[in-house]
């Protein structure tokens, strides 16, 4: 990879994106953002609260706001929240600034690795499964329209897909 390209990392929760993302950025040298944690930073509240405060459409527009902004840097890996593929405008832009890598996981490993986590607003009110069923049926086919890459996560540590997906991007 000789000149500095993006890479975005989409996919449903439990994916791995933030992990992974971290090697990712570790191995190539580029700088390292969460989307998530970009939005908790600049509001100086968690995505819990805001949720509860503003609901998924107050949190939607922030987290289109951040990606439009950090999109615009040169160099970076950007572990995007799991939602934010609903946006066709944030979709574009992923397309249009970058290389996005669709990391795809199982609804089993989703439940597991989110199952302590209660940072999750959408995991907090129903069964977890259910609504991880529910958002797959319904961001399965955007992270699959927007990837330029599919990369399995399942039985694979974050440091070997993070080679995966080098290797991928080097072809």
């Amino acid at each position: 990879m000789a000149e500095k390209r993006n890479i975005f990392l989409i996919g449903p929760m439990g994916a791995g994106k933030s992990t992974i993302g971290r090697h990712l950025a570790d191995e190539l040298h580029l700088e390292f953002y969460d989307s998530d944690q970009e939005i908790e930073k600049r509001t100086g509240a968690d995505i819990a609260w805001i949720f509860d405060l503003e609901g998924e459409e107050g949190f939607r527009a922030r987290e289109e706001t951040v990606i439009n902004d950090l999109t615009d840097k040169q160099g970076i890996v950007l572990a995007t929240g799991g939602g934010s593929v609903v946006s066709k405008a944030v979709r574009n832009r992923l397309s249009a600034r970058g290389i996005v890598v669709y990391l795809q996981t199982t609804i089993d490993k989703q439940v597991a690795r989110t199952q302590r986590d209660k940072r999750r607003p959408l995991l907090q009110k129903d069964d977890p499964e259910t609504v991880l069923r529910k958002l797959a049926e319904e961001r399965n086919p955007m992270y699959e329209d927007a990837a330029d890459y599919i990369v399995d996560t399942d039985e694979q540590s974050a440091r070997a897909v993070a080679n995966q997906i080098i290797e991928k991007i080097n072809q």
